[in-house]
């Protein structure tokens, strides 16, 4: 039971939801015996999981941020040493708010894009449909475009003795940790045999870095910080050096140590902002300035700050920074959830303890923004920058678990600030309601894709998100503050299916592109994951009616009591209705094992247990693993404990293949090109919130999602039980 759990008699007093309120807190009481009375040691299980590194590694940058500005370093402290990331993890400074676009002479928009029509059951249904093969120059530009900018590159430009600059493998004696505690960054390493120790952090509260130099070496100027600001790219590089004449850098001094930059790139405009101690800086090229070490300096200060708007007077100092980030992240990690593993006998405790404090600092600076994430966060660019609706679930909805609901509720504002063009979208489309996209960016539209457009899973993602507002302020203020976001999307989800002629079955699709993207479009229906999920969102959005006072929607229930059921074969779920062949051709043991899904992230309305078991027990001994993605290992998970099977839990967090690999510096490696992948991170904290304080009508036990063998022993606070 969370210490920080919410009075009974908050539930007593309310009035509709009061019951189902009160069973929750049944369920919360019961799994109290499984807490031990001595606090978690929270500094110690924290830092024992600092990351250090000690050689340059090109797959191990650290990152300082804050949820909405995050500047990634390699191990100088700094950007030093770019462009030996260029074909791993790209070091970038990025925002939430920094986005460029290509200048658009020909005034492409998807507005005007030309909508493929696609046969839903005798309706001609449009979508922003691409080809699978090569891009037209329309479809191109309107995926790269906005793309999220890289603010500015800062890193050090060091100087052997003899004149020449230093590369990599002139440094010697690296020793960089990431100090979790405390959220800086210090790194330390020599330069011909002189040691030069730096600490970079990030404001919790502003988009700025600081940073501090202690060297010898700076009296005689060979260590020196270089400012470059970068064009924009649609690629996972995100800065592009070679167009100086594309962009605009204007310097205004603010006096002798402090200074303002005005930027603009074709339509798009920001600012930068520094100060400095013990230094004098210069500009030395179109777009680079050179702090250069005062002759008598020992240390060497530089703070840098980014805005989309102008700003007055210089950002705070290095000390302060330091100061306010201390109190930011010693904050975070004495609130919010905590699982300390220690006492287990089992060996991979250490290894899955690690990957759960890191991913909890990774989606604190990458997550909890006041947009959703790209795949990749702020630390590089996939897909041009631009988001993925549905996978915002497994980048915050974990935040909601671990008692930290204001980070998840962060970006929630977003579904309301595009609820407009969402709408717009279900009109061209013949539906009511909402319907939201895919990928997309701050705007809310949509990319043309072969597969983007027709997802329909993260339709019912803002109930979801909603309906974890509620379980933990089960007020009448969540209620309205989210009424809307649940209203429409429940209109759209009842007029998407389609009616059989008969009127006795609705179905979902076609056209659909389902979670496991590698069914057919137009001939896909009925996919087992997104029907169960259907009615979970629609059942869940007249509970909100209720709470409401209003009487439940006529035309929600009757998709309700119509919806098809999922396809069986063999006495195993189909992946949907149309997958026949799904377990003896070897071409659909891939992707997404998403059937799991219906009973494990979700608590399985209409779901056989013994069925879902017979599919996992297939899926686990036949799937391409190597072709899964990082989250599919923690929604096994989450399956296998809902039905009774903590071994495989656990097993499953465990899954010895590419994909299910976790860096130095925490983050899910899936692929040459996306060495950084925080849905796995998400998904993660999610499956060990559920696993350690259950779920909704879970065994009383304590910690039931993992093996009561005497080899775990999981002591957990402050997490909350997963609907």
């Amino acid at each position: 039971m969370s210490a920080s759990a919410k009075s009974p008699l908050t539930a007593l007093g309310m009035a509709p939801g009061a019951r189902p309120l009160l069973l929750l807190l049944c369920g919360w009481l019961a799994a109290a015996n499984g807490l031990c009375a001595a606090r978690i040691d929270r500094h110690a299980l924290v830092t024992r999981h600092n990351p250090e590194l000690r050689a340059f590694d090109c797959w191990n940058p650290m990152s300082v941020g804050n949820g909405d500005f995050a500047f990634t370093a390699d191990a100088t402290g700094l950007q030093t040493f770019a462009d030996s990331f260029t074909n791993t993890i790209a070091l970038s400074t990025l925002s939430q708010w920094g986005w460029h676009s290509f200048p658009n002479p020909a005034g492409w928009s998807i507005e005007t894009y030309h909508f493929k029509e696609f046969d839903a059951f005798g309706r001609n249904v449009p979508y922003a449909d691409a080809p699978g093969g090569p891009l037209t120059p329309e479809t191109a530009w309107l995926r790269e475009n906005p793309h999220r900018l890289d603010l500015g590159q800062v890193g050090f430009v060091l100087t052997k003795a003899d004149g020449a600059s230093a590369r990599t493998n002139d440094l010697s004696g690296i020793a960089q940790k990431l100090d979790l505690w405390n959220g800086i960054l210090l790194s330390k390493f020599f330069l011909e045999g002189q040691p030069v120790e730096v600490q970079t952090v990030c404001h919790p509260e502003r988009d700025s870095i600081a940073v501090r130099v202690v060297s010898p070496l700076l009296r005689e100027g060979r260590v020196r910080i270089a400012l470059r600001f970068p064009y924009g790219t649609g690629g996972a590089v995100t800065a592009d050096w070679t167009k100086p004449e594309a962009h605009e850098t204007r310097f205004r001094p603010a006096g002798p140590d402090a200074g303002q930059f005005d930027r603009r790139l074709d339509a798009t405009s920001y600012h930068a902002a520094a100060r400095w101690r013990h230094g004098r800086l210069a500009q030395t090229a179109r777009h680079e300035f050179l702090l250069t070490p005062l002759p008598d300096a020992g240390a060497l200060e530089f703070v840098c700050a980014f805005s989309p708007g102008s700003m007055a007077g210089a950002p705070p100092g290095f000390e302060a920074t330091r100061r306010a980030a201390a109190r930011y992240w010693q904050h975070f990690w004495s609130t919010g959830g905590a699982v300390d593993l220690s006492g287990s006998k089992d060996p991979r405790w250490n290894e899955l303890e690690r990957r759960i404090v890191l991913s909890q600092y990774l989606t604190a600076l990458q997550c909890s923004g006041n947009l959703p994430p790209q795949e990749t966060g702020l630390t590089c660019n996939s897909w041009a920058g631009k988001f993925h609706l549905e996978m915002h679930l497994w980048h915050a909805a974990h935040f909601a678990l671990w008692d930290r609901l204001p980070l998840l509720e962060k970006s929630l504002g977003y579904y309301q600030s595009i609820l407009g063009r969402a709408q717009e979208t279900a009109r061209r489309q013949g539906y009511a309601g909402a319907r939201w996209p895919k990928m997309t960016d701050p705007s809310g539209r949509e990319s043309p894709s072969p597969v983007g457009p027709f997802l329909i899973w993260q339709e019912p993602h803002p109930i979801f998100y909603a309906e974890l507002c509620f379980r933990e302020h089960p007020d009448r203020a969540t209620l309205e503050k989210y009424a809307e976001m649940v209203a429409r999307t429940a209109q759209f989800m009842a007029s998407y299916p389609v009616w059989e002629g008969n009127g006795n079955r609705c179905d979902l699709g076609p056209v659909l592109q389902c979670s496991q993207e590698i069914f057919p479009k137009d001939h896909t229906l009925n996919p087992t994951f997104e029907l169960t999920y259907w009615r979970w969102g629609l059942e869940t959005a007249q509970q909100w009616r209720a709470r409401l006072g209003l009487p439940r929607d006529p035309g929600w229930d009757r998709v309700l009591q119509h919806l098809a059921a999922p396809a069986l074969e063999e006495g195993k779920y189909l992946f949907a209705e149309t997958a026949t062949g799904t377990y003896s051709e070897k071409q659909w043991t891939r992707d997404h094992p998403s059937v799991t899904a219906a009973l494990g992230l979700l608590p399985g309305a209409g779901i056989d247990p013994p069925t879902m078991r017979r599919t996992l027990d297939w899926i686990w001994e036949n799937w391409d693993w190597p072709r899964t993605w990082g989250w599919d290992y923690p929604m096994l998970a989450m399956c296998a404990a809902r039905l009774g099977d903590p071994a495989r839990a656990v097993d499953a967090l465990f899954l010895d293949t590419p994909k299910n690999h976790y860096a130095l510096n925490g983050h899910n490696y899936q692929r040459p090109g996306l060495g950084v992948y925080l849905p796995g991170n998400g998904s993660l904290l999610y499956a060990v919130a559920m696993m350690a304080a259950g779920w909704d009508g879970a065994p009383a036990n304590s910690a039931p999602g993992f093996p009561s063998d005497g080899q775990w022993n999981v002591r957990w606070e402050n997490l909350r039980r997963a609907p």
